[in-house]
């Protein structure tokens, strides 16, 4: 399977949406599409330049969370390949939902094309631009397999042990990073946050973050973890916008 293009779609419970949903908007520099669905439950984050890589939804749950969608060429071929590799089919029509073997849940949708990935936004500069697996470590080596067969991509050396990457192709929005958890984690199944590119300015990138309505949990010598208005975690990262390191 070669994905075409990676989504993230953040979701969020429905009394929080217009609040995280305009958070996520300031952070990207996006504006939102008309809402979509059903319960009018979708919407998508639109850059100024570029393709969309961002989309937001009222959870079904009622929770609060990141799921990944990859565009592929053919959706029910993904799935056989999926399937063959571990994972488990949760819904399929015109999108399939699944679940890797350490219950990560992801979608396969159908590629629309997509190839612009948006530039950096604000002053300083940020990007968001990485995914990051949290996988409980009695899991991991079976999840990063898993990722491994099913994409093909090779291993790419990291300088942290806790850290596993995949060398994706050239094209991709979003990179994904794979995180052994600690042995104090109760974590029992894999999940995603999201990270954010901003080199030597994370510190300036997370106080606007906090001004927004973000709040800091940890600061470590490479990232700023944070919590948005929903709750979610996510990082603010040392890296240059673009740069994938670990």
């Amino acid at each position: 399977m070669h994905p075409r293009w990676i989504t993230a779609f953040i979701d969020q419970p429905a009394e929080l949406f217009d609040i995280g949903t305009l958070f996520w908007m300031s952070v990207t520099a996006s504006t939102m599409s008309p809402r979509r669905g059903e319960r009018e439950e979708f919407a998508t984050l639109l850059p100024s330049n570029g393709d969309a890589f961002v989309r937001v939804q009222i959870a079904a749950d009622a929770g609060a969370g990141v799921h990944i969608d990859f565009h592929v060429d053919s959706v029910p071929v993904a799935v056989a390949e999926a399937r063959s590799l571990g994972a488990h089919v949760l819904d399929e029509g015109s999108h399939a939902v699944m679940s890797s073997p350490s219950g990560l849940r992801f979608c396969l949708v159908a590629s629309r094309g997509e190839t612009d990935i948006p530039p950096s936004v604000g002053s300083p500069e940020s990007a968001l631009d990485q995914i990051c697996l949290d996988i409980p470590a009695d899991q991991f080596d079976d999840e990063v397999t898993f990722w491994r067969g099913l994409f093909g991509w090779d291993d790419r050396p990291v300088a942290r042990a806790e850290f596993h990457r995949l060398a994706e192709p050239v094209g991709l929005p979003f990179s994904l990073l794979f995180q052994r958890l600690g042995a104090d984690s109760q974590a029992t199944s894999a999940s995603a946050h999201l990270d954010i590119a901003a080199g030597e300015d994370r510190e300036a990138i997370a106080r606007q973050h906090e001004a927004l309505g973000a709040t800091r949990i940890a600061t470590f010598d490479r990232w700023i973890v944070m919590r948005d208005p929903l709750g979610l975690e996510y990082c603010v990262t040392g890296r240059s916008p673009g740069i994938t390191q670990a």
